[in-house]
């Protein structure tokens, strides 16, 4: 397994060791060293799957207490967004872009403080992601898709959201 660090602080793409002979293929995603050595403080512990069409776009989303995810395309392929929301960060407001497929062996860590989201490019994607803090609905937070602070290059100009992402508010610089 190798930890390809991103531009943004903490975030890595996760490369694994796939193992394959006749009969199919064996990769491991997740163990207590990648947990270690991507600097996540404790385990994953929730596991949450989602399943969308070409041009759903699920973001931008963060929970407080702030959560850690490590992110993976089951089938599909997406555009995934991460952006830095930690209020007096150097790196408050930008992002980085991963474009994450079911055929390569890569998942995404996304720290916590980060907000993150996903455009589907393929006719449809199913996207799991482990977390280190229980979903708590009161905690929910985002900012909208099209902030103009963050500036994404979404590949579309005109996603498909759900009425609450449509609602979110700016990210204020």
């Amino acid at each position: 397994m190798r930890i390809q660090p991103l531009a943004l602080p903490g975030t890595a793409l996760v490369v694994h060791d796939i193992h394959t002979d006749d009969r199919g293929a064996f990769l491991q995603l997740c163990d207590p060293e990648l947990v270690r050595d991507v600097g996540q403080a404790g385990p994953f512990v929730q596991l949450n799957e989602s399943v969308s069409r070409r041009l759903v776009l699920r973001g931008m989303h963060w929970q407080e207490p702030f959560q850690a995810k490590l992110v993976r395309v089951l089938e599909g392929e997406i555009l995934d967004a991460v952006a830095d929301v930690r209020r007096g960060s150097p790196t408050y407001g930008t992002y980085v872009l991963v474009q994450l497929r079911h055929d390569r062996p890569e998942s995404l860590y996304v720290p916590a403080g980060y907000a993150h989201g996903f455009l589907v490019l393929s006719p449809m994607a199913r996207v799991q992601y482990q977390c280190d803090v229980p979903y708590a609905p009161d905690g929910q937070r985002g900012i909208r898709w099209d902030d103009p602070t963050l500036g994404i290059p979404w590949k579309t100009t005109s996603p498909i959201l759900s009425a609450k992402d449509a609602a979110l508010p700016f990210l204020k610089g």
